[in-house]
């Protein structure tokens, strides 16, 4: 495995955010994403004004756009407390008022907001965390669960219809799973575990389907793709036209740029420990828009390939 630094030259579009994660590049120039710590979800104009949409509470955390138009999102039911830690905003479990998270549609002109689903198959959800659309019309998402000094939740990746008429497993388990994206074809899915520091991948048969690794080891199915070196943790991702899996990494400050096999790394440095997500838009789909946690700010810079187009957009 080989490793590349990239060098950034970011662009600040706006600050003030609390705790801002699921950037979605619109069509109009304008980025819609969340606000967890604030419970609410915000359109940022491309001059760097701020807009709420919707204030569904809870933890909005993973935002995608449906076949409907609306703002599909994975509410962790405000599963942290938040610490100031010298200047950057810190999330830290448990919090002792949090039960369960759920998914809602938001409806992006009116800020209505509706509950999709509390659990799935009579198990409640936990922690629900970032979410992909496939071209079928349903989405795949990943339930981060909760932990504390003594347990942690192992959870699953959940596949749902967006018309809410079901909800199911497809693989389990996992410890911390977080970012989750398709690749460019649609017929592979990725998602990254937070605190092993690993992306891993299954094959998709049918949508909300996966094909488990022939003689794989793993009870969740699942195949490898790649472990990051040292104390690096992931967060959300997206996927790029090439195939490469673009991973927010925490600590290390950045997002890891991660080949098809595994085999090449490039890591593009944004100076927050806690950057959470990537999208890309733009005219040519290379700009990259990264969330910036910690500081509350997102800032985009130029990608080195355009970004893979997404089931819907707007």
């Amino acid at each position: 495995m080989t490793e590349m630094m990239q060098a950034t030259q970011m662009r600040e579009l706006t600050s003030g955010l609390e705790f801002p994660e699921g950037p979605i590049a619109m069509s109009d120039g304008t980025v819609v994403l969340t606000e967890i710590k604030a419970g609410r979800i915000t359109r940022v104009t491309p001059d760097g004004a701020k807009e709420t949409v919707a204030e569904p509470g809870g933890g909005p955390n993973g935002a995608a756009l449906g076949p409907d138009g609306k703002l599909y999102v994975t509410n962790n039911g405000g599963c942290f407390v938040w610490l100031d830690v010298e200047g950057l905003t810190v999330p830290h479990q448990p919090n002792p008022e949090h039960e369960s998270g759920w998914i809602e549609r938001i409806d992006l002109r009116t800020g209505e907001v509706e509950v999709l689903y509390r659990e799935c198959e009579g198990r409640p959800l936990i922690a629900p965390n970032d979410i992909v659309f496939d071209r079928e019309g349903g989405f795949y998402f990943t339930d981060h669960g909760v932990r504390d000094e003594y347990r942690s939740d192992r959870t699953a990746i959940h596949y749902g219809k967006a018309d809410g008429s079901d909800i199911h497993e497809v693989a389990r388990p996992l410890d911390g799973p977080n970012g989750i994206g398709l690749s460019p074809d649609g017929n592979r899915l990725y998602v990254a575990e937070t605190p092993s520091g690993r992306v891993f991948w299954w094959d998709v048969e049918a949508p909300g389907l996966l094909v488990r690794a022939s003689g794989g080891l793993l009870p969740n199915g699942a195949t490898l793709l790649a472990g990051l070196p040292g104390m690096q943790l992931l967060d959300s991702m997206a996927v790029d036209s090439a195939g490469h899996v673009c991973v927010a990494t925490l600590l290390s400050a950045g997002v890891t740029r991660i080949s098809p096999d595994g085999e090449e790394l490039q890591f593009f440095e944004t100076g927050d420990i806690l950057t959470t997500n990537i999208c890309f838009g733009g005219e040519d789909m290379r700009t990259a828009y990264v969330t910036l946690s910690g500081t509350g700010r997102l800032v985009t810079f130029e990608w080195p390939v355009p970004g893979a187009e997404l089931a819907y957009s707007a």
